[in-house]
């Protein structure tokens, strides 16, 4: 079977599960693009199950978003230079603009963090998912269509990671708990 078929057979899965139950909270019935928004800024700026990126990197000075748990595991910093890259293909793509140059090597999507850059790296990733919401907002409905797995492999592969800082933060004691996760 054809990956994308695959995908997006999970996804209409997933949905004829999931747009009944939240619809159930709204005033008008779910749809692919409304739960894909309500995923995208859910994991982007708006607290609800979860830490979004913006509460996870929040208050981080550069210091802290370069600081490694012990075992190598990534910082903070690494952590979201990596959500940066990987959305901001994902957008360039969409887009049709040529990708950012990769080698394949996914471990450089980490190691190219620098903590000089910190600070625009929080400003890139969070325009990166605002424009993410607004192609999302803006497609067509066959564009919506083909862009639909993609986006929902972004919003989960960007909660694993923002839960990876968060724990990492919380190694540092540099998490704030009453930012949604004690």
């Amino acid at each position: 079977m054809n990956i994308r078929l695959l995908i997006l057979s999970c996804i209409v899965v997933s949905l004829t599960w999931f747009i009944p139950c939240y619809a159930q909270n709204q005033q008008q019935p779910a749809t692919l693009r409304s739960v894909l928004l309500h995923e995208l800024r859910t994991g982007h700026n708006q607290a609800e199950w979860f830490a979004p990126i913006s509460a996870a990197v929040d208050g981080l000075s550069a210091e802290q978003a370069r600081w490694q748990p012990p075992a190598g595991a990534h910082s903070a910093g690494q952590l979201t230079y990596h959500l940066l890259f990987w959305n901001r293909r994902a957008l360039e793509k969409f887009q049709g603009k040529p990708e950012s140059k990769f080698s394949g090597n996914n471990d450089e999507t980490f190691t190219n963090f620098d903590d000089k850059q910190w600070a625009d790296v929080v400003k890139q990733l969070d325009q990166v998912m605002t424009d993410l919401e607004k192609l999302v907002e803006s497609a067509d409905e066959q564009k919506l269509a083909s862009i639909a797995p993609t986006i929902a492999n972004i919003c989960t592969h960007n909660a694993y990671h923002v839960g990876q800082i968060v724990y990492v933060r919380k190694l540092q004691g540099s998490w704030n708990p009453e930012k949604g996760v004690k």
